[in-house]
């Protein structure tokens, strides 16, 4: 006897087919460079092994040593999945990643920051001096806070210091003046090192670094790491694993992602049209 089943259902079995570990596939997982390798995969790797305890999807955390080398690789498409917000920049537009998710937390902005003892108020205070960058491939930490500086004809001398935090430590060590800086990177470390600071220029809002899928990735694949993801806050587990890795980088709530799509991220490509920033990596 033979059964005929409608298109519909065919979809559901091969979706169940790619979320039985029996027929699990290794995808990588790449996360841009704004902390140390080992705060980063304390961060991730509990989660990846919570999307693979409910899917049956294996994530491999993929690190870069720096950002500039974690965009090469991302435009190169090496990664299936990506944590970044560099996947905006227009020399990535042939990867095609697509967001799928993204941060449940507010809006963060990009900010230029000083130590609260600094004599630094305002922009014009750092003409001519050094200011620090993560690179030249941080959108929040460079190339928005650069954009600010251009804007006002302040003129300073870039020191980079590899990736967010790495800057922070120059700054806190008193090695440079002020430091183009991720607002929620830049808290979280204050409250770890017990860090003073001031800021002196912040920017409008944007949505921290999404989640985003390379288009060879078989959509039961994208939808399944999107629903456990999206679902973790409301799974006991899942809320567990957030709130413990959130202590790792000092998260404040809410903690986790939203399902989410490139409409959301629609300010990162207006910025990029019209920025005066021309090195950006």
């Amino acid at each position: 006897m033979r059964f005929h089943l409608p298109p519909a259902s065919i979809v559901a079995l091969l979706s169940l087919c790619w979320l039985t570990p029996a027929h699990a596939e290794t995808f990588t997982f790449g996360v841009l460079s704004q902390r140390s390798a080992v705060l980063t995969a304390q961060y991730w790797n509990p989660i990846l092994d919570y999307v693979k305890r409910k899917t049956g999807i294996d994530l491999q955390l993929k690190l870069a040593r720096t950002a500039p080398e974690s965009n090469d690789a991302t435009e190169r498409g090496e990664y299936d999945f990506v944590y970044s917000n560099t996947i905006f920049l227009p020399r990535m537009a042939g990867t095609n990643y697509q967001v799928i998710l993204k941060p449940r937390e507010d809006a963060i902005s990009g900010q230029i920051v000083t130590l609260a003892s600094a004599p630094v108020k305002q922009l014009k205070d750092l003409q001519g001096q050094a200011v620090g960058f993560p690179s030249q491939a941080a959108f929040l930490g460079y190339a928005v806070p650069m954009d600010a500086l251009l804007r006002d004809g302040v003129h300073v001398a870039p020191f980079f210091g590899g990736n967010q935090e790495g800057i922070m430590a120059q700054l806190k060590a008193g090695r440079i003046l002020a430091a183009g800086v991720n607002s929620q990177v830049m808290q979280a470390f204050a409250a770890r090192e017990n860090l003073q600071y001031r800021v002196i220029w912040e920017s409008p809002p944007y949505h921290n670094l999404p989640i985003a899928a390379h288009p060879r990735v078989p959509k039961p694949v994208v939808e399944a790491v999107r629903s456990a993801i999206d679902g973790m806050e409301q799974d006991a587990d899942g809320r567990t694993v957030l709130e413990t890795t959130a202590r790792v980088i000092g998260q404040q709530p809410p903690f986790g992602f939203n399902a989410a799509s490139p409409s959301d991220y629609r300010n990162y490509t207006d910025f990029y049209r019209t920025t005066l920033v021309k090195d950006i990596k």
